[in-house]
């Protein structure tokens, strides 16, 4: 008897030219924009690699080259977009630049990332029963918010090491400090819109961004050159 072979299973290889064939980036880009786009409108389980192979008008076996299996795509998809968002020029060393001034730049454009239709949608896909706790979600975490938390970390570090931020230099606490960051950002109108219930205007959620990093500066800031 034949064995059963799931629509999505990986076609046979096409044999190539040779090793080392440098795979087609613009087709790469295709695959990630129409996977972003059939993710968010349909699930993850609702959507198959067929669907977005003829979504990025592609081969199937152009999608499984290039990302070897749906959920691959979908991590990569997630890093796509978190670094489109949240780039991590952000993060990078920039001493010259106030300490306040880079927090809000990073706080208004995570707000921006996490407010997204794309990361909306990928945070309620997430909770359901269906992927709660399932290997998907780990998947997720390691391809957006890890990156994102590292980096800040990182930035955090560089600034306590210069004496202006009042943070212990010990991975735990400068850990502590970043994820609280991030908690204040999102805060209440980050959990309103994931429940679907209203969204900020401009003004007040400026207002929010503004009051959430100044709050953080105020724990950890150590002196008004902080500020």
């Amino acid at each position: 008897m034949a064995a059963r072979i799931s629509p999505d299973s990986p076609p046979t290889p096409a044999r190539g030219p040779g090793p080392g064939r440098p795979k087609d980036l613009g087709k790469r880009a295709a695959i990630l924009d129409a996977a972003k786009r059939m993710f968010v409108m349909h699930g993850f389980d609702g959507v198959s690699m067929d669907q977005i192979a003829a979504e990025a008008a592609v081969s199937k076996l152009t999608v499984y080259s290039h990302f070897g299996d749906k959920e691959s795509l979908f991590a990569a998809a997630v890093e796509s977009h978190c670094k489109n968002l949240l780039p991590s020029s952000l993060f990078e060393p920039s001493p010259d630049t106030p300490l306040r001034e880079r927090l809000l730049d990073i706080a208004r454009a995570f707000y921006a990332m996490v407010s997204s239709p794309e990361s909306v949608a990928g945070h309620r896909m997430l909770c359901t029963p269906q992927l709660a706790g399932t290997a998907l979600s780990r998947m997720f975490w390691e391809a957006g918010p890890q990156r994102v938390h590292e980096e800040f970390t990182a930035l955090l570090a560089r600034r306590a090491a210069t004496g202006v931020l009042a943070i212990d230099p010990d991975p735990a606490a400068l850990h502590r400090a970043a994820t609280q960051f991030f908690a204040l950002v999102k805060g209440e109108p980050h959990a309103m819109l994931v429940f679907g219930c209203c969204q900020c205007d401009e003004v007040e959620l400026d207002a929010h961004l503004t009051a959430s990093v100044d709050l953080f500066l105020r724990a950890y800031g150590r002196d008004a050159g902080a500020r």
